[in-house]
């Protein structure tokens, strides 16, 4: 038995209808296993700039760092595309990440049996499944970077810096090859090492940190050949390390291929493996509030909560298992909805997932 303390983000769009659901699953958990999980829920995003006028209170991050682990849902919307860069809800995940040390993004891409038919990839690909860990580097790199505008001769100029340290990037590597130890023992990297000067100190770093994995097989991918390469054959792939920004866009494209970015969950980790959990799909503002979210992928995230910060490993597959169950039964929300399938909102899915855990 053990107690942990979760803050809770719920955000904006339909960032609080799927906690919601996620803290009934973790509540279950508790009963069943005999842990106590208590939540404070606290502001970031667009409602923390409406209540507050920033996007993450000091109380936010105050609240983060005294609990055990953080849930987010989504942030931003429409109603705060017209605020400057700083001031933008988004700014609130870079700020968490930033003041809790949270360098180590996992993204796991997973094509469930049951939703084969939701993949856009050809049936001959899909059939071979898809199981893709991507570890994208999360607080440096250039959305971190040195950035500003100036006067040109062609006109106003904006720029954004890249820019890696070797301790940056070997911390990354370390925990890339640590997952892949423990997987299929591949590891591919990604980087543009024939173009950009970090990719090349990128890379250099990738190779020596590999000398002490000699049991984990290790390539390399060009990013352009990346996101080619994870259409065309994304079975070949286990785990995947690569940068901030190109984790970004790869990631995304992994959660499309597994049938909906509604369905991924990630971890952001960092060396203590405190973690900030959340799904990787946005806040969805256009059916916020009418029970059509998926709230599979914050399900799972914090099942990933359970493995990676608290160690639960059987809680963890619990929840894990009983998504699968409910797949399987042919429920859907209405970003896998399939032909024969059975509609369902975010409210029952959630319900659905609870019996099946109870089970």
């Amino acid at each position: 038995m053990a107690n942990f303390k979760i803050a809770t983000i719920p955000g904006d769009g339909i960032g609080p209808e799927i906690v919601v659901e996620t803290v009934k699953v973790l509540e279950k958990i508790g009963q069943l296993f005999g842990h106590t999980f208590e939540f404070t829920e606290v502001l970031a995003g667009g409602i923390a700039i409406d209540k507050t006028g920033e996007p993450l209170p000091n109380e936010t991050i105050e609240v983060c760092k005294k609990s055990d682990a953080v849930l987010l849902g989504a942030v931003g919307g429409w109603k705060w595309d017209v605020l400057p860069g700083d001031k933008r809800p988004e700014r609130a995940l870079l700020g968490l990440r930033g003041a809790l040390g949270l360098y180590a993004n996992l993204r796991p891409a997973v094509l469930h049996d049951a939703l084969k038919a939701a993949c856009p990839l050809r049936p001959d690909i899909a059939a071979g499944g898809i199981d893709i860990m991507i570890v994208r580097e999360l607080t440096g790199g250039m959305y971190f970077g040195d950035r500003g505008r100036k006067q040109t001769d062609l006109g106003e100029a904006a720029w954004d810096t890249e820019m890696y340290a070797v301790d940056e990037v070997r911390r990354i590597a370390i925990t890339a090859f640590e997952l892949a130890k423990k997987r299929k023992k591949k590891l591919t990297n990604v980087d543009k090492a024939n173009v950009l000067e970090s990719s090349r100190l990128w890379r250099e770093v990738i190779l020596e940190v590999a000398k002490d994995y000699p049991d984990v097989t290790l390539d390399h991918l060009y990013i352009d050949n990346a996101a080619m390469q994870i259409i065309r054959d994304p079975g070949s792939y286990d785990v995947m390390v690569t940068t901030n920004m190109f984790g970004d866009i790869l990631s995304d494209e992994a959660s499309q291929i597994t049938g909906s970015i509604g369905m991924l969950p990630s971890a952001s980790l960092n060396k203590d493996n405190f973690g900030m959990y959340e799904p990787i799909h946005g806040s969805a503002p256009d059916i916020a509030g009418q029970d059509k979210a998926n709230p599979i992928a914050t399900i799972l995230s914090a099942a990933m909560m359970l493995q990676y910060t608290f160690g639960l490993d059987a809680e963890a597959r619990a929840i894990e298992n009983a998504v699968t169950a409910v797949l399987k039964s042919g429920v859907r929300t209405g970003d896998i909805m399939s032909d024969g399938m059975k509609l369902v909102g975010t409210k029952e899915m959630g319900r659905l997932v609870l019996e099946e855990i109870k089970r």
